[in-house]
């Protein structure tokens, strides 16, 4: 403890031999000493140094520490005020270098949009954008976002909206319920004074702060894509409109389920509508974040409902009791890839494999 004053065992020893006899001469020291000339003498100028003796004729007298030490602590109070002074400094310095850096970065930018290719950027940048948050920040959260490693990233962050008054907002995939960590993750959130709501389908990853800076995915298939920080209004304008129209469907979390029996609820809603787009079970699974026999299980569910013999039958009747819209614009939109080649193969809800094989 003493090495942070610069003091070793001998010199505590030579204080302690000064103390018993309130004062000893050098000469008296370096015979009851067992330690070289040199290191006693050494020793002996560093309490001199501190004060913690005193050479009064001739002879070394110990002091009082509190008062021998008042000027060092004072001294070392200053510098650490100094220091901290010169963080504060050096902090204000490398703001204004990042401002700097990345309005130098290029006109994406400035033209409104800048892409975060990495996990680290785009962390980083949450915590930029959430720390100068002071109004409002709505996520849309497909389950691929709520990882452990994800949400131990986010809690500091949306804790520190919490608390200075900011309202956060989270929806998310009902299969969110699937998800232990996530769900642990919503609840927490939601008992910490958030809003979370779900709902059956997530179209895409985005976090928007105070209506001003977004964070886009930059691929909805696949998060580790990369993400895309998007500043203009009219791009905000967007997400904004986009947030609040899914706001008025969401369900909030852990609401208990009002819906009639016969009714179907709005995840199955959904699961009518994907396949509705002609989109294969392994795509619906995807897009509801369940697994295979859970849609399998729920088609079979819905058309013993309606009492019908094929998917066919089902999507007819579906539409006639008014559980499934088919979208006008369905025929004309533009489809890639995988979701080209499966509705070249199947009609509306004419999808392979039968009934007989899902049941």
């Amino acid at each position: 403890m003493l090495q942070s004053l610069g003091l070793d065992e001998l010199a505590h020893e030579i204080y302690r031999f000064a103390l018993g006899r309130q004062g000893c001469r050098l000469e008296s020291l370096l015979s009851s000493v067992h330690a070289p000339e040199a290191e006693v003498r050494r020793s002996v100028d560093r309490l001199l140094e501190l004060s913690l003796l005193r050479s009064v004729a001739g002879t070394l007298v110990p002091s009082r520490p509190p008062l021998a030490l008042r000027s060092l602590i004072q001294r070392e109070q200053s510098e650490i005020l100094r220091r901290q002074q010169e963080f504060v400094h050096i902090k204000a310095a490398m703001d204004q270098l990042s401002e700097e850096y990345e309005y130098a970065q290029g006109p994406g930018l400035h033209a409104g949009w800048e892409r975060l290719d990495s996990h680290a950027e785009i962390h980083a940048r949450m915590e930029h954008l959430a720390a100068k948050t002071t109004g409002e920040c709505v996520y849309l959260l497909p389950s691929d976002m709520n990882g452990t490693e994800s949400l131990h990233a986010r809690r500091p962050l949306d804790q520190h909206m919490l608390d200075r008054g900011v309202s956060v907002w989270n929806i998310y995939r009902e299969s969110i319920y699937n998800h232990r960590a996530g769900l642990a993750y919503a609840r927490w959130l939601a008992e910490s004074g958030g809003k979370v709501g779900t709902l059956p389908t997530v179209p895409i990853w985005f976090v928007v702060y105070d209506r001003t800076t977004a964070l886009v995915s930059v691929d909805p298939e696949d998060p580790g894509a990369g993400a895309v920080q998007v500043t203009g209004a009219g791009y905000l304008a967007c997400l904004v409109a986009l947030f609040e129209r899914l706001c008025e469907s969401m369900t909030l979390l852990d609401a208990p389920d009002q819906s009639d029996l016969n009714e179907p609820s709005s995840l199955e809603k959904e699961l009518l509508r994907l396949m509705g787009q002609g989109l294969t079970d392994e795509a619906v699974c995807k897009k509801l974040g369940v697994g295979l026999r859970t849609v399998r299980r729920m088609i079979a569910d819905l058309m013993e409902r309606m009492g019908a013999r094929s998917r066919f039958e089902a999507g007819a009747m579906a539409v006639e009791l008014g559980w499934y819209r088919p979208c006008s614009c369905n025929g004309d939109r533009p489809q890639r890839g995988k979701e080209l080649k499966a509705a070249q193969r199947t009609s509306e809800f004419d999808l392979s494999p039968t009934v007989a094989a899902l049941v």
